[in-house]
């Protein structure tokens, strides 16, 4: 067994804390569950740029519980904890590592790591909201940093070594490239305006929907700075698991504030 299923999922927005105008948005999100259920993996990969970050390393949470909420987005509410698959997390860490690529495992609290429970960002929690973390049964997850300050084809070999990694757990597995885009759509936001942002999102979209994930790799560093962007890393990751072996359906894009988010599903030819 191996990778069974794969997506772009947004983290910006879900129905229990929305933001305005993201009811396509909502939509594709359900719909990415319902082909995640349809794919019924025994575990799922998530690649999230807000959990913990290492300098110059790939992390890979090895604690045995996620745990977090949406508190701070003023929904507490929206609570989730989830189990870790550390045989899975394990394997991504020696796949990794075999690529002489730099990666941590990381714990949080408790010596034991079995014991210990890691925060569960949003990045990751969100997603999981709707792909397996409330499914009955749950489905264990592992959760993956990217490392901004390495090369961006370091980032392909990651999804290789991760997508080998499933390979080698003997499990059915998800992987999910938990992303938002570009980040400067809005002079009143955080990051300012800049046209770029937009660019850079229809760009993306484009390559989702041209199946051409490999186009992330012609982007200059400058022009991807300049759009705030918060998926280039991960959708490297992505392409470099699925390879050209992999059809990718194109579900929805919004840029209602700030950022833009796009919804994309992915299944082996």
């Amino acid at each position: 067994m191996s990778l069974v299923f794969a997506a772009i999922a947004p983290h910006g927005t879900l129905p229990e804390a929305p933001v305005p105008g993201a009811e396509k948005t909502h939509d594709a999100l359900a719909e990415l569950g319902r082909l995640f259920d349809a794919a019924a993996p025994e575990a799922t990969i998530v690649m999230t740029p807000h959990n913990v970050h290492v300098e110059g390393h790939f992390a890979v949470v090895l604690a045995g519980t996620l745990a977090g909420s949406l508190v701070e987005f003023d929904a507490p509410d929206v609570q989730l904890s989830c189990r870790v698959d550390v045989g899975l997390a394990a394997e991504a860490v020696v796949a990794l590592h075999d690529d002489d690529l730099p990666v941590v495992g990381a714990s949080f609290g408790p010596n034991d790591p079995s014991a210990a429970t890691a925060p569960l960002d949003w990045g990751a929690l969100i997603p999981l909201w709707f792909m397996g973390g409330r499914s009955e049964p749950q489905v264990p997850a592992v959760v993956v940093s990217p490392a901004r300050d390495l090369s961006l084809s370091d980032h392909v070999r990651a999804g290789r070594a991760l997508a080998r990694a499933a390979e080698a757990s003997g499990k059915r597995v998800a992987l999910i490239a938990s992303a938002d885009h570009g980040h400067a759509h809005d002079p009143e936001g955080p990051y300012g305006f800049d046209p770029a942002a937009a660019e850079y999102d229809e760009r993306i979209v484009q390559l989702v929907e041209d199946n051409r994930l490999d186009g992330v790799l012609d982007l200059d560093p400058a022009f991807v700075e300049a759009a705030k962007a918060d998926s280039w890393w991960q959708l490297a990751m992505l392409h470099g698991a699925l390879g050209t072996e992999w059809t990718g359906t194109f579900l929805s894009y919004e840029a209602s504030t700030y950022f833009g988010m796009l919804c994309a599903a992915y299944a082996p030819n």
